[in-house]
């Protein structure tokens, strides 16, 4: 039987091991604890409820790609990590839309922000060369793909969506969709020189 953590029992370390673990139950955590905080960043700041699930998401994908390298050391809480990074970038999603910025400094005060650029910067790169893979994959593997990862539909409502025999046929055609959409990935990141 799996051993359930009260909130206070769970650190930082604990939730990063889970994720790198792909623990759903540390995502799930790490989701309750910290999102809202995100949420009330964006929406009082020009942003609505899909940009903040939307940065958060970004947010997990820089923790867990900085948690991947051996010589990362979590400096902060847990918590002001992940609000640095939305932090940045909100801000640099509202400058590039021309939008006035007025975060308030009593926030800016209180939660340092990380500047990393340079690692926000690829981070930012490689976020556009997957929604540009994503959009040269065509149809069906693009909405099966997003159908499973991002509107987090089972494997037997995306068999019948799209009229396979079984889930496993299912699963089959996406692995092949997933290799598919992996190899344009990086075809385009190497010519964009980002790597």
């Amino acid at each position: 039987m799996e051993k359930r953590f009260r909130i206070e029992e769970l650190s930082d370390g604990y939730l990063l091991e889970g994720m790198l673990r792909h623990d759903d139950a540390a995502f799930e955590t790490i989701y309750r604890l910290y999102y809202p905080v995100t949420l009330q960043l964006v929406t009082q700041n020009n942003g609505t409820e899909d940009d903040a699930k939307d940065l958060f998401q970004e947010a997990i994908m820089v923790l867990y790609e900085k948690s991947k390298d051996p010589s990362f050391s979590l400096q902060c809480k847990l918590k002001t990590f992940l609000y640095s990074v939305c932090r940045h970038l909100w801000l640099k999603k509202l400058r590039s839309r021309h939008t006035q910025i007025n975060l308030s400094d009593e926030t800016a005060e209180t939660i340092p922000v990380e500047e990393d650029t340079a690692f926000f910067e690829e981070q930012d790169a490689k976020f556009r060369v997957m929604e540009h893979a994503l959009g040269s994959l065509g149809e069906p593997c693009r909405t099966l793909l997003e159908d499973y990862y991002i509107r987090k539909q089972s494997m037997q409502n995306i068999a019948l969506k799209f009229g396979y025999t079984n889930t496993d046929n299912a699963k089959n055609q996406k692995y092949k969709c997933l290799m598919r959409l992996k190899k344009i990935f990086f075809t385009q990141y190497k010519k964009e020189g980002t790597m």
